[in-house]
Order: C-alpha cells, then structure tokens, then sequence
C-alpha cells in the first residue's frame, strides 16, 4: 500500500480495513488479520497498526477478543458506512462545494453528469 502524506498513515489504514467491510470482503464477526499480518502486509511498524486497531475499536467497527484476535463488531457494517459518510460530509463535500464555485459548476450540471454515468 502507498501511503499519502496529507493523512495520518493509521488512519489511511483504518480507511483500507473500512473499505474492505464495505465491499464486503470482511463480514461482521469475520476475525480481520493480526496486528502483525497486517503490520507485515502493509510494510508499517505493529506500533501504526494497534493505533489503527485501537481506533476503529472506539469507533465500534471492530473488538478484540483476548488472546484470539480482532473481529468486525456485530454492526460493523452499518457502523463503518456511518463513519465514512461522516467523514465525507465533513471533510470531502466543503472542498468540493468550494471547487465547484469555483468553476462555476452548478447543482443542475453536477445533476446533468450524475445522471449520465449512471
């Protein structure tokens, strides 16, 4: 995985564990990989990834079951897709709505174009 500077690299690891719920490659109560597979996999010290786990943890997508590993909660899903809409509608639509203005693209083109390539 390449990471990007603009973010933290647990957090862009906590977007990959998110990702991999939405597109259903993990279910809720699937055990996900340990702290040191994903460590390994993704080239990053165990440190990023338990801060990783620990935050997804509070947020309700995954819990720990001592001594076996960590598990997608029972409404993982629904709490994962809660979270990325959050961040989306906090962090991705301003800038997109500032852009837009910018350019002079209004709601009625961005219509116009969603209902295009759909």
């Amino acid at each position: 995985m390449e990471f990007r500077d603009t973010q933290a690299i647990y957090l862009q690891i906590a977007d990959y564990i998110c990702e991999s719920i939405l597109q259903k490659k993990w279910m809720e109560e699937d055990r996900i990989p340990s702290v040191r597979e994903l460590a390994v996999n993704m080239e990053v010290n165990p440190n990023t990834v338990m801060r990783t786990f620990n935050y997804l943890q509070e947020k309700g997508v995954i819990y720990n079951k001592r001594g076996i590993g960590y598990f997608i909660t029972e409404d993982g899903f629904k709490q994962t897709l809660d979270l990325k809409k959050q961040a989306f509608l906090e962090e991705e639509i301003p800038q997109f709505i500032k852009t837009m203005k910018l350019l002079g693209i209004t709601v009625e083109d961005l219509k116009k174009y969603y209902e295009q390539i759909n």
